[in-house]
């Protein structure tokens, strides 16, 4: 249970207390109401007892009465009914409700902070630890303890309005007060008159109510002097003569009204009946918006107290206010009964009287002194006349007892004979027959016994009180008198609680017979709900939480919701004030209790026991649970008109994930949209609510900027830039973001302007939003925001729009910045309204809002606004639930919706840059909602005409491309770039150099071609062209192709369609190729430079053509001084499998291109002219190649043709395809050698590429062909190239890049790395390239021996310098060849004259060396037998190594 105020010992003897009647004569009651208060009322505070009171017991002891409290109250003969003595409690527990405004009471259960009361406290302790002191602390301690002062008042009220029973005597009167004024004509008369209306009223049986304690029942005379009217002498003198009559004893003079009425408040009296009149008023102190509405809420048993006493009766000169008790249900109360059980009275004059009685000080004519003359008199009437007439009684009564029973002289010694004596087996509950109905006279012993027993209990004689309720408890279980057993059982337990010293524990088992009689054998709730609110209160105060809730739970029942609610909740308190406190069952069981006050009408009840509850099972994971509560929280918020706290209830249940069923979901949904609607009907001008639904996902918002992408119209294929459609991809951002800076560098000389910003058409979570985004006037600004719907129930948005702020500013170079006033409305920024976008159960969809910005300025976009409600046909309900206050109503046609907004807050990245930015949580800015809105700017669209989507690899296809210009601005430098400038061109700078179109050959060959005479069959056809025609000039970006425009600029509304050569990338599969085109505006704007518009071609190529090629320097030296030749092996394998119907391949031509090399002829040329390749086939083809003149930067060309038409090599495209894939190439292997580049010094680097220059070469082949390929009965001839690019002697190189094979994998080595890093040497075959060597001699040799024993042969040595610095020789010529199979396979000859030559060769030399050789038998010789050693002529040893032989050079010597 919950804390209160008063201790147990207090609250029970407050409970049960002697009445007296107060009996009063109509001047007497108009003296009291000058100061606004009735007899009863005036003398109700001071009835408390200051100072000790002594009586003696029948034993003659004397007994100590401390704190003493008595109960005066008028006299009603009536009993009260039950119907008003529940519209009293429910009134009661109604007005009582906790103050607002004030700190909660928290108390910390383990994780749970409970805010209990109105009360502070905090008490953090673990969840079975320290709770013992905690608790201790809070349940000792009346400030920190959590109050119930509604249940408080309850109780007060329940146990002063509990009528006169006569199986007990306890609120029966015990002595009546008459009052009389002093004014009066005939005070004795008068007050003969209301002695013989007392002696009427008991003893007539015209009356059965009020109760009277003994027949003979103490009558106290008061005479009333009114100080301020005077006659003092007079009062004297009728005092004097009522002593002579009644006694000293019997009778007062009470003066009171010192103080004039008609004097100032200048003196402030204290107001000690406020505390009191506050329970009596009739009106309720708490006003109501609809309407003066007053609540009936006396509290005890007194007189209803209006403005005047009109009300009251008069019977015989006297106020018979008593005869309608105040609990009575009159005609007012019937018309109430719709109110929830709170009774509204809507009349003028009640709601008048409660603005008058709020402000009406009582007690206005009585001083301080008054003051202490009623409490004088009150100790006087108690001391001189109550408890010596109790006294008297208690011994009457045991004098009686003791006659009428022989028993010895004094019941104290009879008790102990009964008790020390053998006990009779007390009968069990069940065993007993219904015998409630038993009634005993009133002079039974029985019933004397338990008449002292009550006078000994309100006197505070326990001891005697328990032995009187234990020998009447006897004697009724004998009698099976039930109803007079339980009442004895209940006081006896009480009685041996409240004996001081506790020389007998609480027999709990006495209340809980007690109660099971009154309920289940009498039937008599009220009586069991007594013992219970006492034996819970007493259990409490013995920390037996558990006993005590189980107590109160027992008597809960369906006959009275307010009843079962206060005791729920009470037994809630009990279990988190256990020793280990039952966090979870206190959360029940206040569930339980608010569903039981809501039930009584206790609307404000039930919304605070909800939300105590929701405290432990809120984030606890009872989704099911927290609906429950939150719905009901919400409702009883609605009829409670708090409709905040309604639409937060209803928001919670919407926001969490729901795990309820579609239908529940629905009816949640459409009364959070009809308690917003009434939200919003009471200020329709305020600003628009923030709505829970549907869920938005913030950091999936993203931002486009500009036209949606056009379709395709047949043959067009628009470019496909960007879209919301696309997902983000980094890498592929990554690419675009390089592309746009390479082509910014050059076109600012290199250089990436400081205020660069890549074009961002798209910004989502992934993208840079560090800076503001830049969007075009005119040009839409679309917002895609990502809705979730988290229930099982579509919902229906409609008119959706965005939010948005503007601020105009102009960025033109006048007025940079300048702001301009404009007002904002639809003619600067014009938005796109959604009518209609529905979202199915538990879906995310996508909505994509536009707004079309028409100044420049800076636009914020801050949200989304739309009309949130159900689709009809959802669930069939008309409306909601009228029995809780809400209006039926049909729903629109689509349902019911409401107007709202939710904003679009964007968190940015976390930093982690500094320092503190790593230590702390900082976030940087999101601005992709806030773009600037600059000044027009041109716009392009691209299309592609006969774009192919499948290529050979190699294959030429030609294209077009259209630019339209759709902006009202003229575009210039318009570029393009592409990480793969080898796929396509648009034609070399000169008009001479590019095709005109596809019919000016035979089969519409891509290529420029002429047709050649049958002389030039066999030798090549030379022609030369430079890089710079074909925009790959020195220092260019290969990637950065310059679109050839029409004077260089495309005017608003323009199109231009140019030829695109397209060359199918080496590798087969799918590629993507990104183009990014550029362009700018003719007029310079301060905030957007360029525009860029993305394209991906998507090509897939297939196999065609594997070309092999290797160069190997000739032994022939032709021309002897001319310089130096090579072969060219070319291998050409068909690769293809037929997949794209293709039938064979031919070889048309093969052509060279290089600085220093040219095809001369083809060596192997076979009779037929043409080369054809089947599937799977190889060609192998030889051609000499020598070294063409040095023609500075141009390239020659040389052109070897297998068929009727020559391809021009230097012209487009086949250049063009040559120069970008050359370029490419060399990006490549420069990259790689980057990558190998160590530490060498520099003179030894020199050397060392003086050496590999010897075996490099510079020659590239093209091989040019065209593919027979039948698709849909028609034959194509396609067309296309590979390059072959030649480095190295002897090195094979290929059409398309190999793939590596992956190492094995090996052991992992550890190794401390060497500091000295070895310089870069040669390897052995560049070495040995220095020198080139040809021996010239006859093949064969006549010789007479039989004339001339020895054979001379002349034999020239031929030496060339292939290097281009001075190289010194040595030639050796001595044998070396010892082995005897050398011999024999050769023979053995000498050379003549010396065996070594030194010679020194300068660069490109040729040089000639004579010899002869000596033979001196015939036979076949070989003569290459020398040896030469080179090394560079300006190093010392360095790298001195022998050079490579010349083949087998066999002579015959012949004997004639």
């Amino acid at each position: 249970m919950a804390q209160c105020v008063q201790s147990v010992q207090e609250f029970i003897q407050d409970s049960f207390v002697p009445l007296v009647a107060a009996l009063c004569s109509e001047e007497a009651e108009r003296l009291t109401r000058r100061n606004n208060l009735g007899f009863s009322e005036l003398v109700k505070p001071f009835c408390r007892l200051t100072s000790e009171v002594h009586m003696r017991d029948p034993n003659n002891q004397l007994h100590v009465i401390k704190n003493l409290k008595i109960a005066v109250n008028n006299i009603i003969t009536h009993s009260p009914q039950p119907g008003g003595i529940r519209k009293l409690l429910n009134d009661v527990v109604s007005v009582s409700q906790p103050a607002e405004g004030l700190v909660t009471n928290v108390i910390t259960a383990g994780d749970y902070d409970l805010n209990i009361s109105d009360r502070s406290v905090k008490a953090s302790v673990p969840w079975y630890n320290n709770w013992k002191d905690t608790l201790m602390e809070l349940n000792t301690s009346t400030f920190y303890s959590a109050t119930t002062p509604w249940f408080e008042a309850y109780r007060e009220s329940f146990l002063q309005s509990m009528p006169a029973s006569d199986h007990e005597f306890l609120n029966h009167y015990v002595a009546c007060m008459l009052v009389v004024s002093s004014g009066e004509p005939e005070p004795v008369e008068q007050f003969l008159k209301l002695s013989q209306e007392q002696h009427r009223i008991q003893h007539s049986s015209e009356y059965a109510y009020p109760k009277w304690f003994i027949p003979n029942t103490l009558k106290y005379y008061v005479l009333l002097h009114d100080v301020s009217a005077g006659e003092e002498q007079r009062a004297d003198s009728v005092y004097e003569e009522m002593k002579q009559r009644y006694g000293t004893q019997g009778c007062y003079l009470l003066k009171i009204n010192s103080r004039g009425s008609n004097r100032g408040a200048d003196e402030q009296i204290p107001d000690p009946w406020s505390q009191y009149l506050q329970k009596n008023s009739i009106q309720n102190q708490e006003s109501y918006d609809d309407g003066p509405y007053t609540v009936i809420s006396n509290k005890n048993a007194d007189h209803l107290i209006s403005d005047g006493l009109d009300n009251d009766i008069q019977v015989d000169g006297l106020s018979n206010n008593f005869k309608a008790h105040p609990l009575q249900l009159d005609h007012l109360s019937d018309t109430s009964s719709s109110f929830d059980g709170t009774d509204y009275i809507k009349t003028t004059s009640l709601h008048e009287s409660k603005k008058t009685s709020s402000g009406t000080p009582h007690g206005a004519c009585l001083t301080l002194t008054d003051h202490d003359r009623i409490r004088q008199f009150i100790q006087e009437f108690t001391f001189r006349g109550l408890l010596p007439h109790i006294e008297k009684t208690i011994r009457q009564l045991n004098d009686q007892l003791i006659s009428r029973k022989g028993l010895s002289r004094s019941l104290f010694s009879a008790t102990k004979k009964w008790f020390s004596g053998s006990k009779v087996p007390e009968k069990s509950i069940n065993e007993l027959k219904n015998t409630s109905g038993l009634l005993y006279p009133p002079e039974a012993p029985e019933l004397q016994i338990r008449k002292m027993a009550d006078l000994c209990f309100l006197v505070q004689h326990y001891e005697l009180a328990y032995s009187c309720y234990h020998t009447a408890k006897k004697d009724f279980l004998n009698d099976q008198a039930m109803l007079y057993a339980a009442g004895a059982l209940e006081m006896a337990a009480v009685s041996a609680f409240l004996q001081p010293g506790a020389p007998r524990p609480y027999p709990a088992h006495y209340m809980d017979t007690a109660i099971q009689t009154y309920r289940d054998i009498c039937k008599n709730m009220v009586l069991a709900e007594r013992c219970v609110l006492l034996s819970a209160e007493i259990l409490k105060s013995q920390s037996k939480y558990s006993d005590a809730a189980a107590l109160l739970i027992r008597l809960t029942s369906e006959d009275s919701d307010l009843r079962s609610a206060l005791l729920l909740e009470q037994a809630a308190h009990c279990f988190i004030n256990m020793k280990s406190p039952m966090v979870r069952k206190f959360a029940f069981h206040m569930i339980l209790a608010g569903h039981r006050y809501s039930k009584a009408g206790q609307k404000k009840h039930a919304l605070r026991c909800y939300c105590q509850a929701m405290q432990v099972y809120k984030g606890k994971g009872w989704s099911l649970a927290e609906d429950h509560i939150n719905f009901t929280i919400g409702r009883q918020s609605f009829t409670l008109r708090q409709l905040d706290n309604a639409v937060s209830a209803f928001r919670h249940i919407l926001i969490n994930d729901s795990k309820q069923p579609a239908a529940q979901q629905g009816t949640f949904l459409r009364e959070y949209l009809y308690v917003y609607k009434n939200v919003t009907q009471l200020s329709p001008d305020g600003p628009l609510p923030q709505l829970p639904l549907p869920y938005i996902n913030n950091s999936a918002t993203r931002v486009f900027f500009g036209h949606d992408r056009r379709p395709a119209e047949g043959e067009k294929q628009a470019a496909t830039h960007i879209s919301l459609d696309q997902e983000y991809d980094f890498e592929s951002s990554h690419q675009w973001k390089e592309l746009e800076e390479q082509v910014v560098a050059v076109v600012n000389k290199g250089i990436i302007p400081s205020n660069f910003q890549p074009t961002q058409y798209c910004l989502n979570s992934y993208s840079d939003n560090s800076k503001f985004p830049l969007a075009v006037v005119e040009e839409p600004v679309t917002v895609e925001v990502a809705f979730r719907n988290p229930l099982k129930v579509p919902l229906l948005l409609t008119d959706l729009s965005l939010l948005w702020k503007f601020q105009p500013k102009d960025f033109s170079a006048k007025h940079n910045g300048a702001t301009k006033e404009l007002a904002c409305g639809n003619d600067m920024i014009g938005a796109e309204v959604i009518a209609e976008f529905l979202i199915n159960s538990e879906e995310t969809k996508m909505a994509r809002l536009k707004l079309f910005p028409h100044q420049t300025g800076e636009l914020h976009i801050l949200g989304v606004v739309y009309n949130l409600g159900t689709i009809q046909g959802t669930m069939m309900i008309d409306g909601i639930d009228p029995s809780i206050g809400l209006q039926a109503g049909k729903f629109v046609y689509n349902g019911m919706s409401v107007r709202g907004r939710q904003d679009l807050e964007i968190q940015g990245p976390r930093l982690n840059n500094t320092k503190e930015e790593k230590t702390s949580i900082k976030y940087g800015p999101d601005r992709r909602l806030d773009p600037i809105i600059t000044e027009e700017m041109p716009l392009l669209e691209v299309f592609f005409i006969n774009f192919p989507t499948g290529l050979l690899c190699g294959e030429i296809r030609k294209a077009y491309v259209e630019f339209v210009n759709v902006s009202k601005c003229p575009l210039t430098a318009l570029k393009v770039v592409s990480k793969h400038p080898e796929f396509f061109t648009f034609g070399g700078n000169t008009a001479v150099l590019t095709p005109l179109s596809p019919s000016a050959s035979e089969n519409c060959s891509a290529y420029k071609t002429v047709v050649t005479d049958s002389t030039s069959v066999c030798t090549a056809l030379m022609s030369s062209a430079s890089s710079v025609n074909f925009g790959l000039g020195a220092g260019s970006q290969p990637e950065v192709i310059h679109v050839p425009l029409p004077d260089s600029v495309l005017l608003p509304g323009a199109s231009i369609q140019l030829p695109m050569w397209l060359h199918g990338p080496d590798e087969e599969g799918v590629h993507e190729i990104n183009f990014l085109f550029y362009y700018e505006s003719i007029k310079k704007h301060s905030k957007m430079c360029h525009r860029v518009l993305r394209h991906t071609a998507v090509i897939c190529t297939s196999r065609s053509l594997n070309v092999q090629a290797t160069v190997c320097r000739s032994n022939a030296l032709e021309d002897e001084g001319k310089g130096d030749n090579m072969l060219v092996f070319v291998d050409v394998e068909n690769i293809n499998t037929s997949e794209a119907g293709v039938k064979e391949f031919h070889i048309v031509q093969v052509s060279s291109n290089s600085k220093h090399w040219k095809l001369q002829k083809a060596v192997n040329r076979s009779e037929d002219k043409d080369y054809k390749l089947a599937s799977r086939e190889r060609g192998k083809l030889c051609f000499k190649a020598v070294r063409c003149k040095n023609s500075g930067e141009n390239y020659t060309f040389a052109d070897v043709v297998f068929g009727n038409e020559q391809i021009i090599s230097s012209a487009s495209p086949c250049a063009d395809f040559f120069f970008r894939s050359l370029s490419s190439e060399l990006k490549r292997t420069h990259a790689q050698s980057n990558m190998f580049q160590g530490a060498a010094k520099q003179s030894f680097d020199e050397a060392v590429r003086l050496i590999q220059k010897c075996s490099e070469v510079d020659l590239n082949i093209v091989v040019l062909w065209k593919a027979y390929v039948v698709e849909d009965n028609k034959q194509l001839i396609l067309e296309g190239q590979h390059h072959v690019v030649l480095h190295t002697v002897g090195k094979e190189a290929f059409s398309f890049p190999q793939k590596q094979e992956s190492p094995e994998m090996v052991l992992l080595k550890f190794f401390r790395p060497e500091n000295t890093s070895l310089p870069t040497r040669p390897t052995p075959e560049q070495l040995s390239n220095l020198i080139k060597t040809s021996l010239h001699y006859p093949e064969s040799f006549n010789h007479s021996f039989h004339q001339k024993s020895l054979c001379l042969v002349p034999v020239t040595l031929l030496l060339s310098n292939c290097s281009e610095a001075d190289v010194d020789v040595i030639i050796d010529l001595r044998h070396k060849t010892t082995s005897p199979e050398a011999l024999e396979i050769h023979g053995s000859f000498t050379w003549l004259g010396q065996t070594q030559y030194k010679l020194q060769l300068k660069s490109q030399e040729v040089y000639n060396l004579q010899l002869k050789a000596c033979f001196v038998r015939t036979g076949v010789y070989n003569l290459g037998t020398h040896r030469v050693f080179a090394k560079l002529a300006d190093q010392a040893t360095l790298f001195e190594t022998s050079q490579q032989n010349s083949m087998p050079a066999l002579i015959i010597i012949n004997n004639i």
